[in-house]
């Protein structure tokens, strides 16, 4: 890309697969063709992440869609960031907004869970985005600017973080940003990382987006110049995923 940020396209499998199902996306990813500019990372469920990273392509990295803030203790049925190490799994997706919205996660939880997550070496997919009554107020910048803040108040090394830009009100709805809808929250997002971090981390750093993102809008988003790539939903479970990741290298 002319930016010089190399593309990123992550596949958010959520709590959808089985062995039978992995086997068969493993087999689109091995047969997909991966331009030279352009990451790639899917994330099963915690139950596939072994599975899924014994077989996955070269070309491919493999994600957590969740860890806690700590290394271990009593928090049943969670998993930290040293057991995903240990399984040499290298990136984790944080603060998701079903994270957030279904499971009441809150900016200071997330934010405590992302500093623990670089401590140990992982890659962080930080995930920010408002929702639909928060649009329709022009609340927009205000909630991804205070959800950024409490990320940027714990980052140290941008170059292990990629920010994803999330409208809730397009996940699973089957309704997109537009375009030029995306690409002002990125340019204002990259504003206000020039702002309030640095100039250079505001270059460098990846904003992609996600909300609905199909080989059908994903050329238009991915021209953008502040788009970056996406973290694609259901599309991931799908062979147009491929025409996804195919996206970045136009």
């Amino acid at each position: 890309m002319a930016s010089g940020r190399r593309f990123w396209v992550g596949g958010n499998y959520k709590m959808n697969g089985s062995k039978a199902v992995l086997d068969g996306l493993l087999k689109t990813l091995e047969e997909a063709q991966v331009p030279g500019n352009t990451d790639v990372v899917v994330s099963p469920p915690a139950v596939y992440l072994s599975y899924m990273n014994s077989k996955i392509p070269a070309k491919v990295s493999v994600a957590a869609q969740n860890c806690y803030k700590v290394e271990k203790g009593a928090f049943t049925g969670e998993i930290s960031p040293a057991m995903l190490k240990d399984l040499g799994i290298g990136w984790v997706i944080l603060g998701h907004s079903e994270r957030r919205h279904k499971f009441g996660e809150s900016d200071e939880l997330i934010a405590e869970k992302t500093q623990h997550a670089l401590s140990a070496g992982l890659k962080v997919i930080a995930c920010i985005g408002e929702k639909l009554e928060e649009r329709e107020s022009g609340q927009t910048n205000e909630v991804v600017y205070r959800q950024m803040k409490f990320l940027a108040d714990v980052i140290s090394d941008w170059s292990s973080v990629v920010i994803a830009y999330e409208p809730v009100w397009a996940i699973g709805t089957g309704k997109t940003a537009t375009p030029q809808q995306a690409q002002e929250v990125h340019q204002n997002l990259r504003s206000w990382l020039t702002e309030n971090v640095s100039a250079a981390v505001s270059a460098n750093t990846r904003i992609v987006y996600g909300g609905s993102v199909n080989a059908a809008n994903c050329r238009d988003l991915g021209s953008q110049p502040d788009v970056d790539g996406f973290l694609v939903g259901g599309a991931s479970l799908k062979p147009e995923f491929t025409q996804i990741i195919a996206a970045g290298g136009q």
